[in-house]
């Protein structure tokens, strides 16, 4: 898992409108270091020229220069259109140094109404990064977003570079191109001969749907685990069907010797369209990798354009981001299952026959308690009890349920689904508290709670006290949770309504007497990211010397998957986030949990920690429980 980060500078280049030539817009850059400075190039568009004929508009390549990385001067014009292959404009430039020479790679406009035959790349090269003292057009054919690799491999000056970008049907594809010499850079018999043979040269990203558009974003990065590619990835760019087109930002691995294996990859987007600078703009909901630069803590800077109008940085520790992807070292970076799940199965007692999942889990007296939802073929929902000793292993199973539906609102006033479901549990003081989701069928499901003594609890005498109804009627409010110990004197409860995370802080904690009220948004869906259609909480808040942990499952817009998130809330106000995870910590692989009631679920309501170990217990697919771990310094180190 990591957590990149959007920095709160953003955005660091907006245009400006005295100055013509990039009044307009000025986004997609990429950072050099040279001579104790970072010189950024980026795209400059202009503002409208009444006199020029189509396009009113041009865009060249402006430059600016910055000492502290958060104050950029001495912006200026830098690659304007001079020749015929470049006459309506060029684009997006990357800039990479190779021995004494500055590459600049941008796109060149040659044809208006714009088309793939007048889309192509194109080089300018410097020495000083103060003036250009040559430029050539690069592909005869249609071509976006080149770099070259900052060493050559295998004794060749090698190149990284998107192929095809403009024409559908045909995919764009990120192919390598090697090279004995600098000049066949701009040779086009080169390049003919190359691309006669294109698939010879391309890397397999695997697109998840044919629909689906990739493009290279900044220069690769050279680690001693291989080299990283930043990339930009559009779900559904040609609109083939009715799912929104999503835009992200993802890594890649490939190998130190051979770019064109690709070792690994993130799971889906590490960033996507959330802030207000990134949704409206130019061309809004827009977010697009073309720079990267890393740092000397070990942070990888990644430079994006948003909304086509501004530029922005956002960090990620390479470490993690790497450990992520690596297939040598990722299991370290995720959940691990355990490999005897499902560890509860449902049995033939008629109250447990359909299904038992989303369990809610507590360790006490050395057993870990597990509180779990159980579904007969009448489909009311009950609560039964397990125990383990070692965390995997069922020692005890009851074989009644030890809370079932009591109160007119949880139970069955018509056919389908009601009771008692999803609970989550917390102690605080003396006593345990269950909350969990009452629904009687009818009405919109509510959230209840109930409490029991540890000593009844212990010794399975189950004198639950009589549930009460705590969130507001006609109102979708579930996954509920309340912190275990005061905040300021006040007690803080997290819930769920319709597909954000809440909070809602309470000057007492006496059931009978308050009700949520607020809903202070903690964490929202993160469109176009893994959990982009809804989140809730899976479990009750861990406390740990950095802050608190709340676990969350997020469900993703175009694919319905559930999957497990992690956030680190403030120790002193939990409803601050500090971080959050920018992947998912666990999904749905094996088939108990692609199959089922509810295919593509994940669903954790309880979490232990252990000598340093975190127990989440899951439901799989609705139909079935097991458990997984995860080391809780990996976590922390992860989102701090």
């Amino acid at each position: 898992m990591f957590s990149a980060v959007k920095n709160i500078h953003n955005p660091y280049l907006k245009p400006y409108k005295y100055r013509s030539w990039e009044g307009y817009a000025t986004f997609n850059w990429c950072p050099i270091d040279h001579d104790g400075k970072t010189y950024v190039v980026y795209r400059a568009m202009s503002l409208h020229d009444p006199l020029l004929p189509d396009p009113k508009q041009r865009s060249v390549i402006g430059i600016a220069d910055t000492t502290d990385g958060l104050n950029y001067e001495n912006r200026k014009e830098f690659i304007t259109p001079q020749e015929d292959w470049e006459r309506f404009g060029c684009e997006d430039p990357r800039v990479i140094k190779v021995g004494d020479i500055f590459y600049i790679f941008y796109t060149a406009l040659s044809v208006y109404p714009y088309g793939p035959e007048g889309i192509r790349l194109a080089v300018a090269l410097s020495k000083d990064m103060q003036t250009v003292y040559e430029r050539h057009l690069v592909t005869p054919f249609n071509a976006k977003a080149m770099s070259l690799f900052s060493d050559p491999i295998n004794g060749k000056l090698t190149a990284i570079l998107t192929v095809n970008t403009d024409r559908p049907p045909l995919p764009a594809q990120i192919a390598i191109a090697q090279f004995d010499k600098v000049e066949d850079l701009w040779n086009q018999d080169f390049w003919n001969s190359w691309y006669s043979s294109l698939q010879d040269h391309v890397i397999n990203m695997h697109r998840r749907n044919e629909s689906d558009h990739i493009e290279i974003g900044g220069p690769p990065i050279k680690t001693d685990q291989g080299w990283l590619l930043i990339y930009s990835y559009t779900e559904n760019f040609f609109k083939y069907d009715s799912r929104p087109v999503t835009m992200g930002i993802e890594a890649a691995l490939l190998d130190i010797n051979n770019p064109k294996l690709l070792l690994g990859k993130t799971q889906g987007p590490i960033l996507a369209p959330e802030e207000y600078y990134e949704k409206v703009g130019y061309v809004g909901n827009v977010i697009f990798p073309s720079g990267t630069r890393l740092l000397k803590d070990g942070k990888l800077e990644i430079y994006y354009g948003a909304a086509d109008t501004t530029c922005c940085k956002a960090t990620v520790n390479i470490n993690d981001l790497l450990g992520s992807i690596n297939p040598k070292t990722k299991e370290k970076y995720y959940f691990q299952r355990y490999s005897k799940n499902p560890i509860l199965l449902p049995t033939q007692n008629i109250w447990e026959n359909k299904a038992v999942f989303n369990p809610a889990a507590i360790d006490l007296g050395g057993k870990i308690h597990i509180l779990y939802r159980a579904m007969g073929q009448d489909d009311t929902s009950t609560i039964g009890y397990a125990s383990t000793v070692n965390g995997f292993e069922i020692t005890e199973r009851l074989d009644y349920p030890i809370y079932t539906p009591r109160a007119d609102f949880e139970l069955k006033k018509r056919q389908g689904n009601s009771g008692c479901e999803d609970p989550r549990i917390v102690i605080l003081g003396d006593k345990l508290h269950m909350f969990y989701t009452a629904y009687d069928g009818e009405n919109p499901p509510r959230v209840a709670t109930t409490n029991i003594t540890i000593a009844d609890f212990l010794s399975k005498t189950w004198n639950w006290s009589e549930p009460i109804l705590i969130t507001p009627p006609n109102v979708d409010d579930k996954d509920t949770c309340i912190l275990p110990e005061e905040i300021n004197g006040k007690y803080l409860m997290i819930h769920r309504i319709n597909n954000r995370i809440c909070a809602d802080y309470l000057p007492e904690f006496d059931p009978s007497r308050f009700k949520v009220s607020r809903c202070t948004e903690m964490l929202e869906a993160r469109p176009g990211m893994w959990d982009g259609l809804k989140v809730g909480i899976a479990s009750q808040p861990i406390k740990t010397d950095k802050g608190w942990l709340l676990f969350y499952h997020g469900v993703s817009q175009n694919h319905n998957i559930y999957r497990l998130g992690v956030a680190l809330l403030n120790p002193k106000n939990p409803i601050e986030v500090i971080a959050r995870s920018s992947d998912p910590l666990f999904q749905p692989e094996e088939s108990y949990e692609l199959n089922g009631i509810i295919p593509n679920v994940v669903f954790p309501c309880g979490t232990v920690v252990r000598e340093n170990t975190v127990f989440i217990y899951y439901g799989g697919a609705d139909t079935v429980t097991g458990v997984a771990t995860m080391n809780l310094d990996t976590i922390l180190n992860a989102l701090t």
